[in-house]
């Protein structure tokens, strides 16, 4: 019997136990990261540990960017703390303002992860960097601190479901499309500790942001990681990016898996997750058959839609138009690059001139920290990854999770609404 992609990866890095699904392995890691919610506990917990240094400091990122730039003393000291830390360690990749960004989207975008990578950080949407064929996955604070003195971690061996999309896709659809809909078939509990391979004629076409938000979203279904093969777009990010050897591994023909899905790309709509689970998917043919839904707001940006590519569909949206009257549209790009490109394009003109505040690159109101948490009834459109009751402000706010595109149409309309609308 053959092996998955995940399977390959964890038994390269394994330092003990059988790799086999169910089964538990110390494994070594390549990278440990955190951020300035979970890296401060991290840190603690480390200093109890008595060790004297930590295993690598090429090897271990800190990015504070849920409250950075510092939101208020409490997130002040709290990147002061991870500032100290870096400097008494000599961590080489700490991240302060005027070059951070969104970690899911620097740290990529860097070179800091890359294929065959094991890279464990203490952030749920760590599994981003499966679309680089990386085994990627989120661990908590007291994990990242034992992983960033020994250099290694357990796990149980995730059984792989193989996900995959047939068809060409509608106009308008990307890869925030394909994912909701896939967690709107399979629930959120769908792919519990399991690992999810994207694959399929219409993965081929996907671009290297639709794949990094898909992968991102694998943690949405309960997945431990989510993750492409890869294939020659794979390797054309990682060329001359990637600051190690890339090593590429795929899935065996005859890998066991424990479900296999297909799913229609080509009968794929743009679609919107309705409150309070990512797997409340409706279809714009159904949005379009039910009361208009009036909102206040529209954030484009997060980890998960955050690149330059999203910001151009946005703009391209945008082009002409004005958001509507008492809309707020927040954009925020995921990185100092990103940023910088879409001055150079012109698209933050074009994002100003349509009536948007563009912050610089932060999680912002993603996880409700700041730049646009919601007040008691109002409703947002926004391209982040969780609509959690009280996920971006007041419990009694609404979070609509959606692609860039609709999330602009939708600033312009004044309700949630189509690209083809505008």
């Amino acid at each position: 019997m053959g092996h998955t992609m995940i399977e390959k990866i964890l038994k390269a890095h394994a330092i003990s136990g059988t790799v086999s699904p169910g089964q538990y392995i110390n494994c070594r890691v390549d990278i440990v990261m955190g951020e300035d919610i979970t890296a401060p506990v991290a840190i603690r917990e480390f200093e109890k540990t008595g060790a004297k240094e930590v295993f690598d400091p090429e090897r271990i990122a800190l990015v504070p960017d849920h409250f950075a730039p510092n939101k208020d003393i409490a997130s002040a000291g709290q990147i002061k703390l991870m500032r100290e830390f870096a400097k008494k360690y000599k961590i080489k990749h700490f991240f302060e303002v005027g070059e951070m960004g969104i970690e899911h989207v620097i740290l990529p975008e860097l070179g800091i992860v890359g294929p065959g990578d094991v890279v464990v950080g203490a952030d749920s949407h760590t599994c981003t960097y499966g679309a680089l064929s990386a085994f990627a996955t989120g661990v908590g604070s007291t994990d990242m601190a034992a992983a960033m003195a020994l250099g290694s971690t357990w796990f149980k061996v995730p059984e792989t479901m193989k996900i995959v999309f047939k068809g060409r896709l509608q106009p308008w659809v990307s890869g925030k499309d394909l994912i909701l809909h896939t967690i709107g078939k399979i629930g959120v509990d769908g792919a519990i500790y399991r690992a999810m391979e994207f694959c399929g004629d219409t993965v081929k076409e996907l671009s290297m942001a639709d794949r990094f938000t898909m992968a991102n979203m694998a943690v949405e279904a309960g997945a431990k990681c989510g993750y492409f093969l890869p294939d020659e777009k794979t390797r054309e990010y990682a060329q001359g990016r990637f600051q190690r050897e890339a090593v590429y591994y795929t899935s065996d023909e005859d890998a066991e898996y424990a479900q296999v899905v297909e799913i229609d790309a080509a009968g794929v709509e743009p679609c919107v997750a309705f409150p309070h689970l990512p797997e409340n998917v409706k279809s714009m043919s159904e949005i379009f058959s039910g009361e208009p839904v009036v909102i206040d707001q529209v954030v484009i940006g997060s980890c998960t839609n955050g690149r330059i590519e999203d910001l151009r569909t946005a703009a391209n949206v945008l082009k002409g138009q004005r958001v509507a009257k008492g809309m707020r549209l927040i954009v925020i790009p995921g990185s100092q690059a990103v940023y910088r490109q879409a001055v150079e394009e012109g698209i933050v003109t074009q994002l100003i001139d349509a009536g948007a505040a563009v912050s610089t690159p932060t999680c912002g109101p993603c996880v409700g920290g700041y730049m646009g948490i919601l007040a008691a009834g109002e409703r947002c459109v926004s391209t982040t990854n969780r609509n959690f009751i009280g996920r971006m402000g007041h419990v009694k706010s609404e979070v609509y999770l959606a692609s860039p595109a609709v999330a602009a149409a939708s600033a312009v309309l004044g309700r949630i609404g189509s690209p083809t609308e505008v």
